[in-house]
C-alpha cells in the first residue's frame, strides 16, 4: 500500500522551494510569536494554552493541512500530469495511501514540532500544555491531509474550499456556533489533548470517545473516497 516512487515524487513536489517557503513561514512566525510572548508575559500556563490553541492548532495546523493534503494531488490533477502516474502498473488505491502518508508526514513535521517548541518557549510544558497540544496536532494532522487530500482529488478549487472549511467554518462558526464545534477536527483533536493534559487548561466540547470515532472514521471515508474518485478519473481518462 506504499509505492516508494510516487512518495518521492510527493515530497518533492510538496517540499520545492516556493511551498517549502509557505509551508515554514506559519512555524517561524508561532515561534517567533512565543518568544515575544514570553519576553512579555513570562511563563504562564493559561496564556501557553490561548497561544497554542489559538495560533497554533486553530490556524497554523489547518492551513498546513490545506497546502499538504491538497498539494500531494491537486497540481497533478490541475495540469494533467497525473495520466503519467495513472498509465503505470500502480493500484489506484495504493497511490493515494502513499500521498495520505506524504500528506500526513509533511502536515506533522510543519506543525507538531513547532507547537512543542513553541509550548517549551511559552510555559517549559508547565502543566502538560506543550505535550497535550502537540499530540492534538498530531491527531489532526491525520484528519486534515484525509480531507484536504479528498478536496484535491475532487475539485480544481481545493484550497478556497479547503481555506474556507479551516478558517471560516471551525474558526468562525466553531466559536459561534455551538453545534457546528460538533463537526470540528480541532474539537476532535483537542478532546483528545484535554485527556493528555488533564487539566482545565485544554477543553473540547466533545467527548473522548466520540471524538475518536469521527477522528477514525472521517479519515477512513476520505481516503476511501479519494480512492474511488481517483479511480473513476483513470476510467474517463481511458475512455
Amino acid at each position: 500500500m506504499y509505492d516508494p516512487t510516487v512518495a518521492r515524487l510527493t515530497y518533492r513536489a510538496l517540499l520545492g522551494r516556493r511551498r517549502a517557503l509557505i509551508l515554514g513561514a506559519l512555524p517561524l512566525l508561532l515561534i517567533a510569536i512565543s518568544l515575544a510572548v514570553r519576553a512579555l508575559a513570562g511563563a504562564d500556563d493559561q496564556t501557553a494554552a490561548d497561544v497554542l490553541g489559538g495560533l497554533a492548532l486553530a490556524t497554523m495546523v489547518p492551513i498546513i493541512g490545506v497546502i499538504a493534503g491538497t498539494g500531494a494531488i491537486g497540481p497533478e490533477i490541475d495540469d494533467g500530469s497525473v495520466v503519467y502516474l495513472l498509465s503505470k502498473p500502480i493500484k489506484r488505491p495504493t497511490i493515494i495511501y502513499t500521498k495520505l502518508i506524504v500528506a500526513v508526514a509533511v502536515t506533522m513535521v510543519f506543525s507538531a514540532v513547532p507547537t512543542l517548541i513553541a509550548g517549551f518557549i511559552l510555559n517549559g510544558n508547565g502543566q502538560q500544555v506543550a505535550v497535550a497540544y502537540t499530540v492534538a496536532a498530531l491527531v489532526a494532522s491525520i484528519a486534515y491531509a484525509a480531507l484536504f487530500l479528498l478536496l484535491g482529488t475532487v475539485s480544481r478549487h481545493a484550497v478556497v474550499f479547503g481555506l474556507v472549511y479551516a478558517l471560516v467554518w471551525e474558526a468562525l462558526f466553531g466559536s459561534l456556533v455551538p453545534g457546528a464545534r460538533t463537526l470540528s477536527v480541532q474539537q476532535w483533536s483537542l478532546s483528545v489533548a484535554q485527556k493528555v493534559s488533564g487539566n482545565d487548561l485544554v477543553t473540547s466540547d466533545v467527548g473522548l470517545t466520540t471524538a475518536t470515532v469521527l477522528l477514525a472514521v472521517v479519515t477512513v471515508l476520505a481516503t476511501w473516497y479519494a480512492g474511488q474518485k481517483l479511480r473513476s478519473l483513470t476510467l474517463a481518462g481511458e475512455e
